[in-house]
């Protein structure tokens, strides 16, 4: 499996010759649209910066609900969260996507969650290989609330997300306040990683990835 982050909220994963991307961004935003060609495109919720699908190349299946499927062999279901901390009343639903790929690797994308989790939600997510966690504030949590959550979680490895960057035109905060709750942190460019036994005793480590 190969994880690769654009900027903001957008990934793509990699895994057995099948491609899915994940909350595609507007040219606005400052990043550059990614040039790749996806099987599936999962988008969290219809927000300029995270559901520009028609700037993406490709004959792709679209998801924006949560109903649980299969496409190119990826397994997908989501969860309806809210992007901010009243219930949706000020900017409206959020889904946070579980995807499990043919490797065995239970991913999870938070979207632009604004929120605690519940107890029930944290029971059923609980524990997968990797997290991917908006920790910028402003329109989602911050980076405080966002360590919290991850520690909850406990997934093998969590990556920060929607956060201000040198190419990023929304002003949010930067990864740091994140970063300060947690000792085991590493940057790369991409994630790859062959199997699930590969992260077999690691616990919130944070892999910061690079959008260039």
């Amino acid at each position: 499996m190969k994880i690769r982050w654009f900027g903001h909220a957008c990934f793509s994963i990699e895994s057995m010759g099948k491609l899915i991307l994940i909350d595609p961004f507007d040219e606005s935003v400052g990043y550059q649209i990614p040039d790749i060609t996806p099987d599936v495109i999962l988008e969290s919720h219809q927000h300029f910066d995270h559901a520009a699908h028609d700037l993406i190349k490709g004959d792709f299946e679209l998801v924006t609900d949560p109903s649980a499927r299969e496409f190119a062999g990826f397994s997908i279901r989501g969860y309806r969260t809210f992007h901010d901390e009243k219930h949706g009343s000020k900017r409206g639903e959020n889904i946070l996507f579980e995807v499990v790929t043919g490797e065995g690797f239970r991913v999870l994308h938070c979207g632009d969650l604004g929120h605690v989790l519940s107890d029930d939600l944290l029971t059923k997510i609980k524990e997968p290989h990797i997290m991917m966690i908006p920790v910028g504030g402003v329109y989602t949590i911050e980076g405080k609330t966002a360590a919290d959550i991850a520690r909850l979680v406990a997934p093998n490895i969590a990556i920060p997300m929607h956060f201000k960057t040198p190419a990023l035109r929304i002003g949010l905060a930067t990864v740091d306040e994140f970063l300060e709750d947690f000792d085991d942190v590493e940057r790369k460019k991409e994630l790859v990683i062959d199997s699930p036994n590969e992260l077999k005793g690691s616990i919130c480590k944070v892999t910061v990835l690079d959008y260039n």
